[in-house]
């Protein structure tokens, strides 16, 4: 299944030096007649990359993003060292070269083109993450109007430059002239030999791999921004083996491991468009799991995989999105508390302990009164043993200040005088909140936008007090957004006798345990 990922999707693939002149763009209402056909290209489509794995359900992960970027704005760029775990890696370019070696360097240079090539488009975000990113390009598409998910540094949606798009929607008009392309190269006998990609490489005894060994097989592809990226095309029942471990940790109770195993496989179908843009599935870093060295699961990991595999959650008879986090604090989130999408009902708000505590919690926790009740009384909500379920953090103006402009929400001179929260979900967390700088200026977060630039909260379940000028104490409960699975919470479950089925059944409620239909 996910094996036809690229032979029934388009993959986009961009080559060459972003010079970027950037206009803000005054948008017209258009919602009559839509323009449906993009005049515009975005972006260069790249050729479509060979499926070079002959097993079944693979996954095309990617290892090592933007490589060759730095040769973009003409500086030094590292090369890509590539080392086998045993015999000789196989290297083949789509020129039809072959290299053979234990150790494989390859380096970048830039080439200028002949014929410049433009690209349009109307920038949307950036983004906070996918989730947020896909609800905006699922709302365009309601309206006909087509739209491209990429990532070259925070998540964007991007519109051909000739559509017009709702007012309500902010957007940046830009053109982009590509001059150049980045191409890789490997030493010959002769000098450097220049690689055509999309380039694969087999690594019969593994390759060694940010300390790791992974079995592959591999390619190296353009992408969306000029760079390159180094690929692993891996089965998913083998790709949980660096999912499981790192995410909930190898020590866990079986019944939590296969939990988390079920959780991961569902998570990767639902999610294997994520990086349609630049011709793959999945990245390995926290924008989707997790994924390090495979080879280091132990057998516990694998017999939890095993017994578990092919299974996923379903809802109507498709993969359901199976977000999880470490720990809630003691209440799960609805989903549209962590993201601006749409409710679910397999992801709504919830107490995660016992009954006969559950009873005594006074409701709603959008009441700043029974919230602090909640945070500040003693807990026995599953997982309330990990080290985050209940937290402190103080946070000074120049802290604030510096990370609002690195987020590139204000300028330098930005000083925060207060800080407000102006709603908060069902669930107690923030869902919007208002920062007031000396001369009067404010900035407003909302969702998973206030942990992307606030980076030291732990979650967006907290309340907030100045305790002197300058000065504030976010206290709060919880580490990551609280939706679907609590992983300490499964742990504790676990623990106490609960099967693989019965948890799922509590952090997913009306979702299907079984195989994919």
């Amino acid at each position: 299944m996910i094996k036809n990922y690229l032979k029934n999707q388009k993959c986009f693939f961009g080559l060459g030096l972003f010079l970027l002149i950037v206009t803000h763009y005054s948008n017209q209402v258009c919602i009559a007649n839509p323009r449906k056909v993009n005049v515009f290209a975005t972006h260069q489509a790249p050729p479509q990359t060979p499926l070079i794995s002959s097993e079944k359900n693979v996954l095309l992960v990617g290892i090592k993003p933007y490589l060759g970027k730095e040769i973009i704005n003409d500086q030094n760029s590292p090369s890509l060292r590539l080392v086998s775990n045993g015999r000789k890696l196989i290297l083949k370019d789509a020129n039809g070269i072959i290299l053979k070696a234990k150790e494989i360097n390859i380096g970048w240079r830039a080439r200028d083109l002949l014929n410049p090539k433009v690209f349009i488009r109307k920038k949307i975000g950036p983004f906070a993450s996918f989730e947020s990113a896909e609800k905006v390009a699922n709302d365009l598409k309601e309206k006909g109007i087509e739209s491209t998910i990429a990532h070259p540094l925070d998540w964007e949606v991007w519109v051909s430059g000739d559509i017009e798009i709702p007012a309500s929607i902010e957007s940046v008009y830009q053109k982009i002239k590509v001059s150049k392309t980045v191409f890789p190269y490997v030493y010959g006998n002769n000098g450097k030999i220049s690689l055509k990609g999309p380039i694969s490489l087999e690594a019969p005894d593994g390759m060694r791999w940010g300390k790791g060994i992974y079995l592959g097989p591999f390619s190296i592809q353009s992408d969306a921004y000029g760079s390159w990226t180094l690929v692993e095309h891996v089965p998913i029942e083998r790709y949980l083996n660096g999912v499981v471990p790192y995410e909930i940790g190898a020590t866990s109770p079986e019944a939590a491991l296969a939990a988390q195993a079920v959780l991961a496989r569902t998570w990767a179908l639902a999610n294997s468009h994520r990086f349609k843009v630049d011709g793959y599935n999945l990245c390995s870093d926290t924008q989707c799991q997790v994924y390090k060295d495979p080879s280091k699961a132990n057998q516990k990991i694998k017999t939890a995989i095993q017994k578990t595999a092919g299974i996923i959650l379903t809802w109507k008879k498709k993969p359901i999105n199976t977000v999880y986090h470490a720990t809630n604090g003691g209440v799960m989130a609805s989903v549209d508390e962590a993201w601006s999408i749409n409710q679910v009902p397999y992801l709504q708000m919830r107490l995660d302990g016992p009954k006969q505590w559950t009873r005594k919690v006074d409701l709603p926790l959008s009441n700043e009164k029974y919230l602090k009740s909640f945070l500040f009384s003693k807990s026995e909500a599953f997982g309330s043993d990990h080290p985050l379920f209940r937290w402190e953090r103080t946070l000074e103006s120049s802290e604030i200040s510096e990370q609002l402009n690195q987020a590139q929400k204000v300028s330098s001179s930005f000083y925060p005088n207060k800080i407000q929260v102006l709603t908060r979900g069902i669930s107690g967390r923030v869902t919007s909140m208002k920062i007031e700088g000396k001369t009067g200026s404010e900035i407003f977060l909302k969702l998973d936008e206030i942990r992307r630039v606030l980076r030291q909260l732990p979650s967006t379940l907290f309340v907030v007090k100045e305790i002197k000028e300058g000065k504030w104490l976010f206290s709060g409960g919880g580490f990551g957004h609280g939706a679907g699975m609590s992983q300490s919470g499964a742990i504790e479950l676990a623990k106490n006798g609960w099967t693989t089925k019965q948890i799922l059944s509590h952090y997913y409620p009306k979702t299907k345990y079984g195989f994919l239909p």
